[in-house]
């Protein structure tokens, strides 16, 4: 992502493991370790992570709660898990059945804030678990809606120039 813009991993996104413990089928929180390294290596300092699983990130959440050099951004739906979140420095809870319009709307409103901090590198976690089609995702997001999502997110860290690794 920091040579080409972008970069992918399909088996990323562990946001429920904590660093002491792991958590909701997540041993090892893999973008906590990237941005650990990649402040630890010199090459970013601050960094965002935006979470639009429909899970709320509570390991990433604890793992950088009062670092003001990462911001964690999780939109997620308001009654699904984990049971007691813990907070982000961004959080959106979303009720039941949320679909593609009132989504897309907030996410439009509420991304503008993960770039005011500054990020000189972006992790976007992309689940795919707000679909309306998910058993337990409980929000209503159609394929189209997802498209949109991720397009909007990409689009957003390229035009201000911000490299973004995604994960599912």
């Amino acid at each position: 992502a920091l040579r080409d813009g972008v970069g992918s991993n399909l088996a990323g996104g562990t946001h429920h493991a904590f660093p002491d413990h792991g958590e909701g089928f997540c041993v090892l929180n893999d973008v906590a370790v990237a941005v650990r390294v990649l402040q630890r290596d010199g090459l970013v300092r601050r960094a965002a992570v935006v979470d639009l699983d429909v899970h709320q990130g509570n390991g990433t959440a604890s793992i950088f709660a009062g670092d003001g050099e990462v911001f964690t951004f999780s939109m997620h739906g308001a009654k699904n898990y984990p049971l007691f979140k813990v907070r982000s420095s961004l959080d959106v809870e979303l009720p039941d059945a949320t679909g593609d319009g009132e989504y897309l709307r907030i996410l439009s409103e509420c991304l503008p804030r993960v770039f005011a901090h500054g990020p000189e590198i972006v992790f976007y976690l992309g689940g795919a678990d707000p679909y309306a089609g998910d058993k337990l995702g409980r929000l209503a997001l159609s394929i189209e809606g997802l498209r949109a999502r991720d397009a909007f997110v990409l689009a957003a860290c390229r035009d201000r120039g911000v490299p973004v690794a995604t994960v599912m």
